[in-house]
């Protein structure tokens, strides 16, 4: 009779564990119970007496489900693309993953622990120094005080946040916030990692140093998620995504296949139509930015042309004066990689003289550098410390040809990203 040794045995068991599911997702849902109720704003004392009359309200209750049926698996070592537009649900699975809010139906296996980058600053203490806050979200993440020790050189020096290590969090900016937390999630090792949009905070070296970490850990055979609009940032990580739609999974396979479903679904489903766009809604009640328009030589239009003026025009409706009005602008090409980025804080004399409340706010170009090609638009809208509103992908058009020359050759498209009009050429 043969007989098998304990480490025999215990490679087996080894081999078995890998070979299930390091997370299963079955047919999750989340419902959301949205209140509609006469007053567009509501003070205190306003809901502390509705509290009392909430029986007798006028209150009508909409059900809004946020992911409908969603299933899929993940294999220990594989690296995951989740992408979809806004509003799709993938924050919503994100936050159901790192089991910061229950599914309203269906259940979730991990077999792991998770480390998840949902919003800058969650899991540390605005009171507490870098140094205590490590160990603070290290100890959230479920890590040891050992553990923690063994990477605490690492994590530091990742960030680059070594000068103010004894310094509370709270004179952090954004972006060494989001260092440290990046850092401390990625090198306390959990099995898996869940990264959502919230790298798009950080500059672009610092962008391009996280994915290097990323691929680093996805190398090291470690469960990646990760939620981006950046399709380039998807398609260099994942080799294989999920497409979310209006709460459904629509597609799972291949990162160039979802992609490609993706950039079609947006550019079809998109409410930007004949170069505008409304938001009223009734989850738009309360927030800033009503309606976006494109301008291409004075005319709305979704075809804007090389060369052309072009204008984007915010009308803007804020609870409460904006002392210094702020409109940025965000142009994505068609794999969601930003080519421009632009706000009236970068131009003198563009920074409105008085509050305002409500009214039109414009950004216009004379000659419009884009290349021929599919583009996307972000709008932040805020003050000059923070952005009030802002709308992802809000406009989806398309740059057309036109030849400004008389031999009608245009630079060519693999090599130009922008387009200059205008250029002296001097032979001496």
């Amino acid at each position: 009779m043969a007989y098998i040794t304990f480490e025999e045995l215990k490679c087996i068991l080894l081999t078995w564990h890998k070979m299930k599911p390091i997370l299963e997702v079955h047919a999750v849902s989340k419902k959301f119970n949205i209140l509609h109720q006469g007053q567009s704003y509501l003070s205190l004392r306003d809901r502390i007496v509705g509290l009392t009359k909430l029986k007798f309200s006028n209150t009508n209750k909409e059900i809004f489900w946020a992911l409908r049926d969603v299933s899929f698996n993940v294999m220990p070592g594989e690296s995951i693309g989740i992408v979809g537009k806004n509003g799709a649900g993938k924050s919503t699975l994100l936050k159901i993953l790192s089991k910061i809010t229950p599914p309203t139906q269906g259940k979730v296996i991990c077999r792991g622990r998770i480390a998840s980058l949902l919003e800058v600053g969650t899991g540390f203490h605005p009171e507490l120094t870098g140094r205590e806050n490590v160990y603070l979200n290290g100890s959230i993440l479920g890590m040891r005080k050992k553990e923690i020790d063994a990477h605490f050189d690492e994590i530091i020096d990742f960030a680059g946040t070594e000068l103010f290590l004894d310094t509370p969090l709270k004179h952090y900016s954004s972006g060494m916030q989001l260092r440290l937390a990046f850092a401390v999630a990625a090198f306390l090792e959990p099995e898996i990692l869940v990264i959502d949009e919230v790298l798009a905070v950080g500059d672009a070296q610092f962008q391009k140093k996280c994915l290097g970490k990323m691929e680093d850990v996805a190398r090291r055979g470690r469960t990646i998620l990760f939620v981006s609009h950046n399709m380039a940032a998807v398609q260099s990580l994942c080799r294989k995504s999920i497409l979310l739609n209006k709460g459904s999974l629509e597609f799972i396979g291949n990162s160039n296949e979802v992609v490609n479903k993706y950039l079609d679904l947006a550019f079809l489903s998109t409410e930007f139509k004949n170069g505008s766009v409304e938001f009223n809604s009734s989850a738009d009640m309360n927030r800033i930015i009503k309606k976006v328009e494109l301008y291409c030589n004075g005319s709305l239009s979704d075809f804007p042309h090389m060369g052309c003026q072009l204008e984007i025009k915010v009308h803007f409706c804020s609870p409460k004066p904006i002392p210094y009005p702020v409109l940025g602008v965000i142009f994505r090409d068609s794999l969601g990689t930003p080519v421009l980025g632009i706000n009236n804080n970068h131009y003198v004399g563009n920074v409105a003289s008085r509050p305002l409340q409500e009214g039109d706010f414009s950004f216009i170009v004379d000659s419009l550098p884009l290349i021929n090609g599919s583009y996307s638009v972000d709008i932040h809208f805020g003050d000059n410390i923070t952005d009030l509103d802002v709308r992802r992908d809000c406009m989806n058009f398309v740059v057309e040809k036109m030849p400004f020359s008389k031999t009608g050759v245009l630079p060519d498209e693999q090599i130009n990203k922008f387009f200059v009009q205008d250029v002296t050429w001097r032979v001496q």
